[in-house]
């Protein structure tokens, strides 16, 4: 054999083993989804989406190089451990978790996957991390918003219904850790010469029955949380509100849009957004406990002009030029 001919075949032969390698299919990465809400609620459907479009513009296409299992328990809290137990026995390669009940129950089933939270109320109060600079451990996130906003909100309401006598708080026990909110709801209502309610609730029943007594005394507000239950059963509260004359604030706008009368909140889609570049992130390599737990960055105000006419109140200037959207 001459040698020239020899010296080619040579070198295709090492070129085989890298034309292979360059052929190989991308690896397909693994992501769990738990989702606090109703799988036929088109609001919570629409975050999903926004989380799959910001893994996208990333360079994750599920389907592609990526798979995802995504599971809903609704209002359902029995259903919460079922699900994190079979998220975790898929072992992918990160989970995401929404609410503080999944999150505390996905970590206490693993140590070792990577978990990136959304809409955790107080992650280092409810132990979820060490410390919010550099959580540790597998898991990092997004928290829902600061323990201030009980105060906030009850402020807020004021100015659309002035005169408030008394004040709920509206949360599920089960779903929410909402002493993360009281003090500032409570120094708020002294501040307004209001008695502050704490009003848990768990079913339809007992939400009608917290807002008619509210309606039964004249000067009455009413707070909601916006935990996975209280989101799931908005409508109820909206009607029994509504029936009531009891004017109430809520923490996202979509709530405003269905009927409600004031919301105050950070955009509820924006964490879902930006817990996709953690994902990118880990995927490629960062440990989620050098991942530092971040706060919301946008706000959004909405008012229902209807509903407040319908409660015979007039919308204030202070409130109409401060809202991102006003519903007609």
């Amino acid at each position: 054999m001459r040698r020239r001919e020899f010296i080619a075949r040579l070198a295709g032969a090492a070129a085989w083993p890298l034309a292979a390698d360059a052929q190989q299919p991308e690896r397909t990465r693994h992501i769990g989804v738990l989702m606090s809400s109703d799988e036929n609620d088109p609001v919570t459907k629409a975050f999903v989406s926004a989380f799959i479009e910001a893994l996208a513009g990333l360079g994750w296409t599920d389907g592609r190089n990526v798979r995802m299992d995504i599971r809903w328990h609704g209002d359902d809290n029995n259903r919460i451990r079922a699900l994190a137990l079979e998220l975790v026995g898929l072992q992918p390669d990160i989970i995401v978790t929404t609410s503080t009940p999944a999150t505390t129950l996905v970590q206490r089933e693993t140590r070792t996957i990577p978990i990136v939270f959304v809409n955790v109320a107080d992650p280092l109060a409810s132990g979820i991390v060490a410390r919010l600079d550099r959580p540790s451990g597998n898991i990092t996130g997004f928290s829902l918003s600061e323990a201030s906003m009980g105060g906030k909100w009850l402020e807020l309401l004021s100015e659309i219904a002035p005169g408030l006598k008394r004040a709920a708080f509206m949360f599920n026990p089960d779903a929410a850790p909402a002493s993360v909110y009281m003090p500032s709801f409570e120094t708020a209502a002294r501040s307004l010469k209001a008695a502050p309610i704490i009003a848990p609730v768990h079913s339809d029943l007992e939400i009608e029955t917290a807002i008619i007594a509210l309606g039964r005394e004249p000067g009455s507000g009413l707070v909601v949380l916006s935990d996975g239950f209280m989101l799931t059963h908005r409508t109820p509260v909206i009607l029994a509100a509504a029936q009531n004359d009891v004017p109430a604030i809520y923490s996202r706008s979509f709530v405003a849009r269905d009927g409600g009368l004031l919301s105050y909140g950070p955009d509820p889609a924006d964490p879902f957004r930006r817990a996709a570049t953690y994902v990118d992130r880990i995927l490629r390599g960062a440990k989620p406990g050098d991942l530092p737990v971040q706060f919301p960055t946008k706000f959004e105000m909405a008012v229902n002009l209807k509903t407040a006419k319908a409660l015979g109140l007039v919308v204030p200037q202070s409130i109409l030029l401060r809202a991102d959207e006003v519903i007609e």
